[in-house]
């Protein structure tokens, strides 16, 4: 639900437009795009021959509707980049800032990768055949502790994303979509 005030939203509505700008922004490209490298020439030969703008297509007009849709974009993600500074979420004990809190986010999913990889490692013991006997090499981590360290990185995972997605739908961003 929109806030009454509008020349703010949500973070979430926020996070939503700057993907709906981002949409825009790509199709007006590839619609100039096509134009091949969008020439000013309003005739050009491709593979299947000549081809020039239709008649209600302005290259022109999508250009400068291209470069408002840029200049909105960045005045709204800068919106959001300081609400995220600003706005201050609880994890763990901890209190820290939205950016910061999607920075130890990163961190927290790049080692859950880390402790998949342990897991799977130490699931397995390498078997060496030599001769008439085997050599068997044990991983040097315990299955059931590597399982354990990876749940409870999967449960703090899951509570910064929860934090994170309270406070987008608690969090004002100071722009107003004209």
């Amino acid at each position: 639900m929109p806030m009454e005030n509008t020349n703010s939203l949500y973070l979430h509505e926020a996070l939503e437009l700057r993907s709906e700008y981002d949409a825009r922004i790509q199709t007006i490209k590839d619609c100039l795009e096509r134009s091949r490298g969008g020439r000013r020439s309003a005739l050009w030969h491709d593979e299947r021959g000549k081809r020039r703008p239709s008649p209600d297509f302005d290259p022109a007009d999508q250009r400068e509707r291209l470069r408002m849709l840029e200049v909105k974009r960045r005045k709204l993600n800068s919106a959001i980049q300081k609400a995220n500074y600003e706005t201050s979420i609880e994890c763990d004990g901890q209190s820290m800032n939205i950016l910061e809190a999607l920075d130890l986010r990163k961190a927290f999913n790049r080692r859950l990768g880390e402790l998949v990889e342990q897991l799977a490692d130490s699931a397995y013991e390498t078997v060496i055949y030599k001769e008439d006997r085997d050599i068997v090499e044990s991983s040097d981590l315990s299955y059931a502790e590597c399982s354990d360290g990876l749940e409870q990185a999967r449960l703090s995972f899951r509570m910064l994303n929860r934090k994170l997605r309270w406070a987008s739908f608690e969090t004002q961003v100071d722009f107003r979509d004209e």
